[in-house]
């Protein structure tokens, strides 16, 4: 009987390294086969959809028409990075299942950890390019929207003959305030933050439970349940537990369900306020380790699954 090397043994036994290209290569992978679903048609909508909101409110001061417009066209954002993330996620490991594809891509071998790490990249890195793209569209009209409604006051001052340097100046102040800034771009990544978390939930639930629909449904209810932490402190936990018990549950349901009003600057850039530099180390540093704990969580699930 023939006995194996030690060489041979031993390699084996040696695990895959991780791998950043065979990581970048199963995002790229992961964001092409998404291409498929059709997302651009989506995008487009949405453009035209921001376009006609930007120029809609003729009738109200300029101050309401920018405040209104960044108000509905991020909200919009907001629901289409949720809701996309959460349905591709939800999509992704039950298509690679049926078509067989997920058997032949470990088999390579392929580490478990560089699969679920390349597929959430590839969510990621979709959901990030239509961000861009839409960021660049609202800036356009935002801009534009502005430098009309500037020189539309001023000439209505100039007919009422009001148009004295300080009420000038006072108009350009509401207008750059609330026109094109910099915290225009902050709403979008922390709307980029936010459906990152909940991405990464869904890839959790995806690889416990087996139907997509249960993925789809209790990941949307946990985006409820993350933009509500506040009124579940304020209604259930401190009127039935002492203080320390309404910290442990609080931690226990931050844990559980993100928290995800910690991403939520949409009003505040829409009534023109200042996002400080701090708020976005913050909201990216949380974001940052909830998605790490998750896809650690996601890993030990997945690599005890059986395929």
């Amino acid at each position: 009987m023939s006995q194996a090397t030690p060489s041979s043994a031993a390699a084996s036994v040696a695990p895959v390294r991780f791998s950043p290209r065979r990581v970048w290569t199963l995002a790229y992978a992961t964001m092409t086969q998404l291409m498929r679903m059709k997302i651009l048609p989506f995008l487009l909508l949405f453009c035209a959809l921001v376009a006609a909101m930007g120029f809609g409110f003729s009738t109200i001061n300029p101050e309401q028409q920018l405040s209104q417009f960044k108000t509905m066209s991020l909200g919009v954002l907001q629901v289409f990075s949720i809701v996309f993330g959460i349905v591709a996620t939800a999509l992704l490991l039950p298509k690679d299942l049926e078509d067989r594809t997920l058997y032949t891509i470990l088999s390579k071998p392929v580490p478990r950890f560089d699969y679920l790490l390349g597929k959430l990249l590839g969510v990621l890195m979709l959901i990030a390019s239509g961000l861009v793209i839409i960021d660049a569209v609202l800036s356009l009209i935002l801009w534009l929207q502005q430098s009309m409604l500037f020189a539309s006051a001023v000439s209505q001052l100039h007919s009422e003959n009001q148009d004295s340097p300080e009420a000038v100046a006072q108009i350009r102040e509401i207008v750059a305030r609330q026109g094109l800034t910099w915290n225009l771009h902050w709403a979008v990544w922390a709307i980029f933050l936010k459906a990152a978390v909940v991405t990464t939930v869904a890839l959790l639930l995806s690889c416990i439970a087996s139907s997509t629909l249960f993925t789809i449904v209790i990941t949307f209810c946990i985006t409820i349940i993350g933009h509500g932490h506040a009124m579940i402190r304020e209604f259930i936990f401190q009127p039935n537990l002492g203080s320390t018990a309404t910290r442990i549950a609080t931690f226990l349901l931050a844990t559980i369900c993100p928290d995800l009003a910690q991403f939520d600057v949409v009003d505040s850039v829409a009534n023109g306020e200042i996002v400080p530099w701090i708020a976005v180390y913050e909201m990216t540093g949380i974001a940052a380790l909830y998605m790490t704990v998750y896809l650690f969580v996601t890993h030990l699930v997945f690599v005890e699954k059986e395929l």
